[in-house]
Formats: C-alpha cells, sequence, structure tokens
C-alpha cells in the first residue's frame, strides 16, 4: 500500500512532539487489565484513609509478598543477597522497601518516593464541647483545603487514642453501613446573605470546622453539659477513654464515602486522599510485584508531605538515609559511610506524586500549552515550586532524557506539565528533600482533578500506565 502523506505531513510527524490519549493507543485487553488493577486500588484506598491505615495495610501486603522486616535482618546479623526483600515501618506513619539488586548499594538504587497522608481535618486537643444542648468536636485542618467542601458531607473518625494508663485503642466509626456518620454544618441560603457576599476563603472559617456529634442529654437533672456527658459515657462504655485521653489521641475526620467509578463509562475514579494514594499505591505495588531488578529497587512512602515533610516521619527525616545505611551493612563487607554517601550520589527517584488535570469548566489557570490531562499517560514534571521555581526540585535534562527515553523504548505513554501558570501559584513535592541529599529526581506521576477536595477523580488507563512506568523504572 503505498504512502498517500504528503512531505509535509511526513515531517510534521516525525518532528513535532503530541500528547497521546492512551484510550485511542491500547487494546482492549490492555483496558481489562487496567480496570482489574484499578479494583484492587479502591479497596485498597477504602481501607487506607489515613497515613497510619495505608502503613500498616503496606506491611500486610510488603509480608505477603515475602518482605522481611529489617530490624529482625539487623538483629540477626542476615546477609542480605540479590533477591532478598526488606521492609521498614516507621513510627506506623511511614514506610521503606527494597528488593536487593545485582549491583553493589553503594553504586546506587533506583528510589520511587510518594507521601501517604492527605489533607484533612484533624481533631483538637480539647476537641468535645457542648453549645445549644448539641454536641461538637473542635477540628483543626491539616494541609491546603478549601474549607466549604468540607461543610454537609459525610464524615468518619479514624485513628488512635493512647489513654492514660499506656494502652491504645484503634476508632473507625463512620465506614460500615450500620456505623453512624458525621457532619459539619452550614447556613441555610434562606439566611446566608452576609455569609454570600464573603470571598469563598472567608465565608467558612477554620474556627466554624465543629463536627457535630450528638443531641441527646444524659439523664440527670443536676449535670450542666447533659449532651456532653451522654457522648464522653458512650465513648467510655466503647473504648474505655476519658475526655483526658484526647490529649494524646491523633484522631482525623475523613470523608465517609467510599471510592467509586465516575462517569457512564466507568473509566475514572472518585474517591479521599488520591493525592497521593494514586501514585503512593502503584509505586508500592510495582515494587512488590518486580523480581531481582540491576540495581536495588526502593519505594519511600512518607508523611507529613501536605505540611512541610517536617518530622520523624516526614522525607526531611533521616529515614531514608538510615534505611540504606543498613541494608548497605547488611550487603557490603566491609561497612562505611562512604559507601552510604556513593549510594545517594548515585541513585535515581522518581518523585510519585500528582499534577492537576486541565479541567475545561476552569481552564484560565492552565497554560494549556504545557499542562497535563486526564487520561494522557503519566506525567513528567521537570520543575515544581511556586512562581520563580520557589521551593522547587528542576531535575537535570540528563534525568529527564534518561527516564524519556527509558519510558519511549518500553511503551509507556507519557506527557509533560506544570501546575498552573506560572503567576496562579504552584506547588512542591517531596523531590527536594531527596534531591538534597544528591539524588537525581524526578517528579513523575499522575493528573487529578478536583485536588485536594474530599473526592478527587483520577483516570483508570492513567493508573494503570503509571503502575507499568514504574516496574520498568524498578527493573533497570
Amino acid at each position: 500500500m503505498s504512502d498517500t502523506r504528503t512531505e509535509g505531513q511526513k515531517l510534521e510527524e516525525r518532528l513535532l512532539y503530541k500528547r497521546q490519549n492512551i484510550w485511542e493507543k491500547v487494546d482492549e485487553e490492555y483496558i481489562k487489565k487496567a480496570f482489574d488493577f484499578c479494583e484492587d486500588y479502591k479497596s485498597f484506598l477504602n481501607t487506607s484513609k489515613t497515613e497510619r491505615e495505608f502503613a500498616a495495610n503496606t506491611e500486610k501486603l510488603a509480608v505477603a509478598a515475602g518482605f522481611r522486616k529489617l530490624d529482625d535482618l539487623i538483629s540477626s546479623n542476615t546477609r542480605l543477597k540479590p533477591g532478598d526483600k526488606v521492609y521498614h515501618i516507621n513510627r506506623k506513619k511511614s514506610a521503606v522497601l527494597a528488593v536487593v539488586g545485582n549491583k553493589p548499594l553503594s553504586e546506587g538504587v533506583n528510589i520511587l518516593g510518594s507521601h501517604i497522608d492527605a489533607p484533612r481535618l484533624d481533631l483538637k486537643q480539647n476537641p468535645l464541647y457542648e453549645d445549644t444542648q448539641m454536641a461538637f468536636f473542635k477540628t483543626h485542618y491539616y494541609g491546603g483545603i478549601k474549607k466549604y467542601q468540607w461543610l454537609t458531607i459525610p464524615l468518619a473518625i479514624h485513628g488512635v487514642v493512647v489513654k492514660g494508663d499506656g494502652t491504645t485503642v484503634e476508632i473507625v466509626v463512620g465506614e460500615d453501613e450500620d456505623d453512624p456518620v458525621f457532619s459539619i454544618t452550614d447556613l441555610l441560603p434562606h439566611l446566608a446573605r452576609e455569609q454570600m457576599q464573603k470571598k469563598m476563603s472567608e465565608a467558612v472559617t477554620g474556627e466554624g470546622l465543629n463536627l457535630l456529634l450528638g443531641s441527646i442529654p444524659f439523664n440527670d437533672e443536676k449535670v450542666k453539659e447533659k449532651v456532653k456527658l451522654n457522648i464522653l459515657s458512650i465513648l467510655n462504655k466503647r473504648y474505655g477513654i476519658v475526655e483526658e485521653d484526647f490529649q494524646s489521641a491523633e484522631l482525623e475526620i475523613v470523608p465517609a464515602q467510599k471510592a467509586r467509578d465516575v462517569g457512564f463509562d466507568k473509566s475514572m475514579i472518585g474517591g479521599y486522599g488520591q493525592d497521593d494514594r494514586v501514585c503512593a499505591y502503584p509505586a508500592l505495588r510495582a515494587l512488590l510485584d518486580i523480581d531481582v531488578p540491576e540495581r536495588t529497587a526502593v519505594c519511600l512512602l512518607t508523611d507529613k508531605e501536605e505540611i512541610g515533610s517536617m518530622g520523624n516521619t516526614g522525607a526531611q527525616s533521616n529515614l531514608l538515609e538510615d534505611f540504606l545505611a543498613n541494608v548497605i551493612a547488611l550487603t557490603e563487607d566491609p561497612y562505611s559511610d562512604l559507601k552510604v554517601r556513593s549510594c545517594l550520589s548515585r541513585s535515581k527517584m522518581l518523585s510519585a506524586d500528582v499534577n492537576a488535570a486541565v479541567d475545561p469548566n476552569y481552564e484560565s489557570v492552565y497554560e494549556k500549552r504545557n499542562a497535563t490531562y486526564l487520561g494522557h499517560g503519566i506525567v513528567l514534571q521537570k520543575y515544581t515550586g511556586a512562581r520563580g521555581k520557589y521551593d522547587a526540585s528542576d531535575a537535570s535534562a540528563e534525568f529527564v532524557g534518561e527516564v524519556r527515553k527509558l519510558f519511549n523504548d518500553n511503551g509507556i505513554i507519557w506527557q509533560t506539565g506544570e501546575l498552573g501558570k506560572v503567576d496562579e501559584g504552584g506547588g512542591g513535592t517531596i523531590a527536594q528533600y531527596a534531591a538534597n541529599l544528591g539524588i537525581d529526581v524526578l517528579d513523575c506521576g499522575i493528573a487529578v482533578l478536583s485536588m485536594h477536595s474530599p473526592f478527587e477523580i483520577t483516570s483508570k488507563i492513567d493508573i494503570y500506565m503509571t503502575y507499568n512506568a514504574y516496574k520498568v523504572f524498578c527493573r533497570i
């Protein structure tokens, strides 16, 4: 069959960069695999609404896949060999896993780095109060949220309470069909004239995000705050806690709904916490599903990214360095700190974090030539930061070229993009903290609609393509 294209058309095909819609490029078998993978993802998302739950479920999957606890190996001085699988759960809120490769760790490792916390509402230290014969919890929002989005939706309570005797009780209320849910009330439109005239950022205040808990008074005329006491009585009977125990509690308020398919074609997933669990889960699965890689493959799952990656469970901690140092001590003899430094300086990392998909309802904030689109593949973001690239990690052209070639050679469909127009804002990831250690880092994740809302939306085909991209990176 003769080629009827003009010279210009041939040149255009050869020279121009074009985005690709994955749905138009893959066959039915690939789409079926994507849908099957996303069923597992939705199930994991439903049971991993907090960083503690994600870390606990990570450990379950790791153990089932043959990973061994690093602390046990250190205690027994067990030497590691290529193909061995190890993991470490840090303070029940972050995790690191590795599959030992054929090459020494001192020659560098390949890292998939993601965060497992998400915007939410936390309870204050003295949260319980009564007003107008109703009981409420005071909250303090965590991360960047639009406060009005958290009103009048079903909410659940997840977390732990450390009681006065030192024992810990886990609490999850609002997820089972028979559970009650909770809510933050809003003003009826009939009386909201003044509220409606305010800016969206001012119409709902942080101190106004109070969770409604109950309204039945305790049956005792001599008690002042009868509804509050009744709630405490219920909590005491169910969990054995008293009001002072809230001082040593970590209770998070999250949306009560489960992840759902979106659209008549079921091509998308809607659910809470997809920033950044939509990248963290494929990264975790990619590591669990590989055999013996050439370079040791690592999956880093951190906490506190939404508030700056601070603390001993965040990306600014020594978690990654300590983990690599211990694995080097169990694989290379003799051990030295220089080998750890060599490992870090020769390592490569994909910062597995999300980007903002173009929303045609708000397209004025996007620079569409350099924006990301749902269904167009994994996003390569050379630099992050805000406005003049402040607080950015800016990957080198050489490393971007390396990843680009790797994906092209392995049939991975990808796109590039920035987080909105230059002067509109921006955002950061954990990439900058890995880069500070000397690691080559590129932000590489999934496009999301309605980011940081209680119901974020992603494309199933992007999720599965990203899983395959992470597997390719782990194997080299």
